[in-house]
């Protein structure tokens, strides 16, 4: 007679876990994602091994990776530090010469490093990467009222150098800083570069790690998140006040990227740990999807 042997119920829990993933790992399987890395997940440091184990078990199940990130109170912290005087404009960072020059000490230097080594550290392989790598980024002055300084917008990418990493298992960590045609540099919203690498790649997900639990219709009320928005209905909920403040230019980020080619947008609560697994890997998710129809996941 076979003894009955009864699981603990820690054991059937990550049985029934991995059986709901499974799944989702095979359809993910060689999918290309980009990662938008910001706000409280790069804060907190059980948040930020969150998101290192997370990225480490995405490449080792299949999926492909590249992480583009910010790190904006770094930057005012350290410019303080150096006696700089930080000026916004509509939520953007004027940059005179002195501000760049700690935007690129920060971003390219301590950041970049920072995450890279987390990676390393979780037990994944990843590189360092700038817009200047192999003119991964070619950037112009962005145009506006006022004039900003050394900000930039992305006029073109070319994505060679991360085709190269993730053929070989590695995770490109990239910082947003590009040179224009003549190699000057300029500081560009992480966003926007996110966006344009996922354009550039044809990427299957565009994933935004923010400070908000995704879009909701009060932004002071998580009940009302909104778990779906078709790229058609955006400027229809813009005009109707469902989609307000902060959220209007990530959503109009999102549902151009979804016209440009990238399968679906996902818009997450960088302040949950394991987001990134949430959102890919149960039946449930959290945070908003941006898709084209009804039929993407």
């Amino acid at each position: 007679m076979v003894p009955e042997v009864t699981p603990s119920a820690t054991a059937e829990a990550t049985a029934r876990v991995l059986v709901e993933a499974l799944p989702y790992i095979q359809r993910f399987r060689g999918a290309r994602l980009v990662i938008k890395y910001g706000g409280a997940a790069m804060t907190d440091e059980n948040l930020e091994q969150a998101v290192y184990t997370d990225l480490v078990l995405m490449e080792h199940v299949g999926m492909r990776p590249i992480v583009v990130h910010g790190g904006g109170p770094e930057i005012s912290r350290t410019a303080e530090r150096m006696g700089l005087r930080a000026q916004f404009v509509d939520g953007q960072r004027v940059t005179d010469e002195d501000m760049l020059m700690v935007v690129e000490m920060v971003l390219s230097g301590t950041v970049n490093r920072e995450i890279v080594t987390g990676i390393q550290r979780a037990g994944g392989r990843s590189a360092g990467v700038t817009g200047k790598d192999d003119r991964l980024i070619t950037a112009r002055k962005l145009q506006g009222a006022k004039d900003m300084g050394y900000v930039g917008e992305v006029q073109s990418v070319n994505p060679s150098i991360l085709h190269i990493l993730q053929e070989r298992g590695i995770i490109p960590v990239v910082s947003p800083v590009g040179p224009d045609e003549r190699g000057q540099p300029y500081n560009i919203n992480a966003d926007s570069v996110a966006s344009a690498i996922a354009t550039a790649m044809k990427a299957d997900k565009l994933i935004l790690l923010t400070d908000a639990p995704g879009v909701c219709r009060d932004l002071k009320d998580a009940s009302t998140l909104i778990d779906r928005i078709l790229a058609g209905e955006v400027e229809a909920l813009i005009a109707d006040g469902t989609i307000s403040g902060g959220m209007i230019p990530k959503v109009r980020g999102a549902a151009a990227a979804i016209r440009d080619g990238v399968g679906a947008v996902h818009i997450l609560d960088g302040r949950v740990p394991h987001a990134l697994l949430l959102e890919l890997f149960t039946d449930q998710g959290i945070g908003t999807l941006i898709s084209e129809d009804e039929s993407q996941q």
